[in-house]
């Protein structure tokens, strides 16, 4: 696996400037990739799962911007099942014209029970897509982000900050976010610059003691 990199959104998707990047490592990579290549989905749809705050939506706009005839609904599990079905069916007839594709992007993945579709055809019409789960973040990848949620809140992270921060907090993006959010805040609240005297506060005000949270 090479190291996290960034891409850029397409300016159609109208996002705020500070949301125009996605951190790409190993949690993402593979998704990235097929998303890229449509013409290898099953029926012509791609269901995408993962974590909270993991960028599921960035990467279905991103999608969108580049792949012409893709439609993406989000939430998906919180559609009316009969109108999911139709747009599935949908989507096989507009497949026979080039680039007719359907993402689907859900909070849960059907495989593992988290997503509960009572319709039978919708069921096994989505079990024969293909499934796309966003991981947990590596260390390399946990460090990236720590980095670009500080860029894209302005808040200036010294040399080694990443370093400090990743062995201390949870692998996980929502967690990643929120210490940032948490550094950004005592930094604003003490009016100093985001130093290790900050990101001890941010540990502790989030976990508890640091060094407890050593990981």
């Amino acid at each position: 696996m090479s190291e996290p990199s960034q891409i850029a959104l397409p300016l159609a998707a109208r996002l705020p400037a500070a949301a125009q990047r996605i951190v790409i490592g190993n949690a993402n990579a593979e998704v990235i990739d097929a998303l890229q290549h449509p013409e290898s989905w099953p029926y012509h749809v791609a269901v995408l799962t993962g974590p909270p705050r993991s960028g599921k939506s960035l990467l279905g706009q991103w999608a969108r911007g580049r792949l012409e005839g893709l439609e993406v609904i989000d939430n998906a599990e919180t559609l009316d099942e009969t109108a999911l079905f139709h747009r599935w069916n949908a989507v096989q007839q507009g497949g026979l014209q080039e680039g007719a594709t359907l993402l689907l992007i859900a909070n849960a993945d059907p495989d593992s029970g988290g997503w509960r579709i009572a319709l039978p055809d919708l069921a096994s019409r989505i079990g024969g897509s293909l499934h796309l789960e966003i991981g947990a973040p590596d260390d390399a990848m946990a460090g990236e982000l720590i980095l670009a949620h500080g860029e894209q809140r302005g808040l200036s992270l010294p040399e080694g900050a990443a370093e400090y921060l990743v062995p201390r907090t949870t692998r996980s993006f929502a967690a990643i976010e929120a210490l940032v959010a948490t550094i950004d805040r005592i930094s604003l609240e003490r009016q100093t610059p985001a130093t290790m005297s900050v990101w001890r506060a941010a540990l502790e005000a989030l976990h508890g003691p640091e060094q407890q949270r050593l990981l």
